[in-house]
């Protein structure tokens, strides 16, 4: 069972879901695009269940009282900026990080600059940002694969992916995830300016640079039929750990791994937690 809570910092007030007692060990559970902090309901869950104290955030451009209107304040340095306020207001000095899609890019970038606030980082899906601007540069079926990127950033792409009831919008998820899920993420974005909040997380990416190798512990997990990430780029992320390193190859599975494959994600977790 989780708990709907909200976070106070200084860019605003964040929602979330929580499982667990303020006092165990903190989880910080980071959702991608085009998602929210429900995307991980399961394993909030579990992991308070189990003894942790698991909050999942709606990121900035997700929670509607953290939503600039500017796409430089979705640059990935602000975005770790809140990574730290929320945990700053939670109280918690170090925590375990875990991430998906865009929250994994927040989580390396995390990691890589404040290697002392994380006792672990967990990515799924997305590899270190090295590892994919490697494969963006050498492999033409990344390049393939990368192409909705461009599209995401172009002036239209909030028309595009609404019209005809947000048809585009929902086949970004594959049919991989229960349509209950589809349709409370597609109502979120059709709030106004959701979508492009969600949008300048792409947008602002001509600011970002890369992060550097991360010394955190790390266990990265990859679907071996993800349609945006292809195996060049995670098969070489564990180059840009130094510190301890595991990866895990789910076969068979798509880029949704926390709602499609839950009970896998979560035992995983479950595992590199202890």
């Amino acid at each position: 069972m989780t708990d709907h809570i909200q976070i106070t910092t200084a860019a605003g007030v964040f929602d979330a879901l929580a499982a667990g007692s303020p006092g165990d060990p903190p989880v910080l559970l980071l959702h991608g695009f085009p998602q929210a902090a429900i995307a991980w309901e399961h394993q909030v869950a579990v992991l308070g269940h189990a003894g942790l104290h698991a909050v999942a955030v709606d990121q900035r451009g997700y929670s509607p009282a953290v939503r600039p209107i500017d796409a430089v304040d979705y640059r990935v340095d602000e975005l770790v900026g809140d990574v730290l306020a929320v945990a700053d207001a939670l109280g918690w000095a170090e925590f375990d990080l875990v991430g998906h899609d865009w929250g994994a890019v927040v989580g390396w970038h995390t990691a890589a600059a404040h290697p002392e606030r994380l006792r672990t980082l967990t990515a799924v899906s997305a590899p270190h940002p090295a590892a994919m601007a490697a494969a963006l540069r050498e492999d033409e079926e990344q390049q393939l694969r990368s192409q909705h990127l461009s599209l995401f950033k172009e002036r239209t792409a909030e028309r595009r992916l609404l019209a005809d009831d947000a048809a585009a919008l929902r086949r970004i998820f594959e049919w991989k995830i229960p349509p209950s899920a589809v349709a409370e993420y597609v109502g979120r974005l059709t709030e106004p300016g959701a979508l492009t909040a969600a949008l300048s997380w792409f947008r602002a990416t001509r600011w970002n640079v890369l992060p550097d190798p991360v010394s955190t512990p790390t266990m990265h997990v990859w679907g071996t039929e993800d349609p945006a990430i292809g195996s060049t780029a995670a098969l070489s992320c564990g180059k840009w750990v130094t510190g301890p390193y595991r990866f895990e190859m789910v076969e068979d599975a798509s880029h949704w791994l926390p709602e499609e494959t839950p009970d896998l994600v979560t035992g995983l977790l479950l595992d590199h937690l202890r």
